[in-house]
């Protein structure tokens, strides 16, 4: 066993992942961000808040889906 598996555990957690997938752009309308789908107040707090907090968001996210309206631009826009 490597010196590093014997410490692999001290630097584990048992936090909630963030939801991020690096596509941050908040819809103007929803005010939600349109890759991970949180609040901007969600996101700036993340790091804070608590492990059941982080539960609560990321068990709405798939509901929030529907709130986000697609803009339309590039070709597809401008045929329409």
């Amino acid at each position: 066993m490597s010196k590093s598996e014997n410490t692999d555990h001290i630097w584990s957690r048992a936090e909630i992942e963030s939801p991020c997938i690096k596509i941050c752009v908040i819809e103007p309308k929803s005010r939600l961000c349109t890759g991970c789908l949180r609040s901007i107040d969600e996101i700036s707090a993340w790091s804070r808040m608590t492990p059941d907090a982080r539960q609560e968001v990321m068990a709405e996210l798939p509901a929030r889906k529907k709130q986000i309206t697609r803009r339309r631009g590039g070709r597809n826009g401008r045929i329409k």
